[in-house]
């Protein structure tokens, strides 16, 4: 496969409407397309851009697995699962690339030498002794061991097979260079029979993983033998969202957070049903904000339509009544908000920063009386939220915190009066 240099051209940021939402890398063996979610902002130079991609796939990997990485078809087809083994790719290119080269074993020869990494035995059985007076025998030549790199061992063609296979798909990512085709057949029932030996013989952590990478590759190859296009990437990013805002923002034990019900049955035992589950609990300064993951369009378009409905309106304030009622807190340590994705470079609002309040959405069913009641609508900036979801999150966490509170505070409390347009 071979790219050209206008990468940029390949790279669609979706927009979540149907027929629009798969997020990941579709290819072929004459074009590729990368799809970024919603809100995405592309950097401008090539650089930046396979930064990017090469980042993408890295969130795709850690935040989905088998049940996410399914393509959603018509209603008369079967969804298509999505099981492109990229890390195994990547890491076969990573380390052709670190090593300069392909995994080559030395073998051991032996030379007569006068200096060296001498063996005794070999030198003993093969060179003259000069005896001396005292019957004592003396070397001036030694037979030393050397080694020298075989290229022609079957590991080394495997890697070759493996490599010729990575870059063909992803290296362009990397470097318009093109390795040169295997040398011998592909056998990948042998290759991986080769593989599985070196694995259990092995003990060298990075030589290890290189090995499972061609073993994950060779066995999808084995899979799908004639199919030359590969996808690699998810139809449900909304389920990447809610696992980015939890890393980033959430605490790991938020059980005790969850209303739980039951059934007191006049018959029989009692029955616990599934209790309901807030996305995210974040703690910050012994506040709590109870934070819901809404992967939804309204922060690119503006549009009212696209925004959370009375469900999960009424579902946030249920969580902030439970949790006020359980522990007792004072007004302003208790929060709601729903958090969903923007382009801070461009958007509707003019907002600049990473994380806006957009508005809030309230019950007319409540007196508006606590601030759990008033639902705050904060935007993240989708490329920095990909980006600061490894190390310290307290910056982040400070920003969202305020953020949410901005507009109540702003207000002193007060709910803005309802817009007569």
């Amino acid at each position: 496969m071979v790219i050209g240099s206008e990468i940029r051209k390949r790279c669609h940021v979706n927009t979540n409407e149907e027929g629009d939402r798969f997020v990941g890398i579709k290819a072929d063996s004459d074009d590729v397309v990368v799809y970024f979610p919603v809100g995405y902002h592309l950097p401008e130079n090539e650089t930046d851009i396979k930064r990017d991609i090469l980042h993408l796939f890295q969130v795709l990997a850690e935040f989905t697995d088998s049940s996410d990485r399914v393509l959603a078809m018509n209603k008369f087809e079967a969804p298509q699962s999505v099981d492109f083994p990229i890390n195994a790719y990547l890491e076969v290119i990573y380390y052709f690339m670190e090593k300069n080269g392909y995994y080559m074993e030395t073998e051991p020869i032996y030379k007569t030498r006068d200096r060296g990494n001498i063996d005794w035995s070999k030198t003993i059985q093969r060179q003259r002794a000069l005896i001396q007076s005292n019957f004592s025998p003396v070397y001036t030549q030694y037979t030393v061991r050397e080694s020298t790199p075989n290229e022609n061992k079957l590991i080394t063609h495997i890697h070759r097979h493996c490599v010729y296979e990575s870059f063909s798909k992803l290296g362009w990512l990397f470097t318009p260079y093109m390795p040169e085709p295997p040398q011998i057949p592909l056998d990948i029932k042998r290759f991986i029979i080769a593989l599985n030996d070196k694995l259990a013989t092995t003990y060298n952590d990075k030589d290890k993983k290189l090995f499972r990478s061609m073993k994950a590759m060779l066995e999808y190859m084995d899979e799908k033998p004639s199919v030359k296009q590969f996808y690699f990437g998810t139809d449900y990013f909304e389920n990447v969202w809610e696992k980015l805002i939890d890393r980033v923002f959430g605490i790991k034990n938020k059980k005790d957070y969850f209303p739980r019900t039951r059934w007191r049955l006049q018959k029989g035992k009692h029955k616990e049903k599934y209790p309901l589950e807030p996305d995210s609990i974040m703690i910050h300064n012994d506040k709590i904000y109870v934070l819901d993951a809404k992967y939804y369009r309204y922060g690119i378009s503006g549009n009212p339509d696209h925004l959370p409905d009375s469900s999960s309106i009424n579902k946030q304030i249920t969580y902030g009544e439970y949790i006020q009622r359980q522990q007792n807190l004072p007004n302003e340590s208790l929060y709601n908000a729903f958090i969903m994705p923007f382009n801070a470079a461009k958007n509707y609002f003019g907002i600049t920063a990473p994380f806006g309040n957009i508005g809030e959405a309230v019950g007319d069913w409540k007196g508006d009386t606590f601030y759990y009641e008033r639902i705050q609508g904060i935007v993240v900036d989708t490329r920095y939220l990909m980006y600061h979801y490894t190390g310290n999150s307290k910056k982040s966490i400070i920003a969202l915190a305020e953020s949410i509170e901005k507009a109540l505070i702003e207000n002193n409390g007060v709910l803005p009066q309802t817009s007569s347009e």
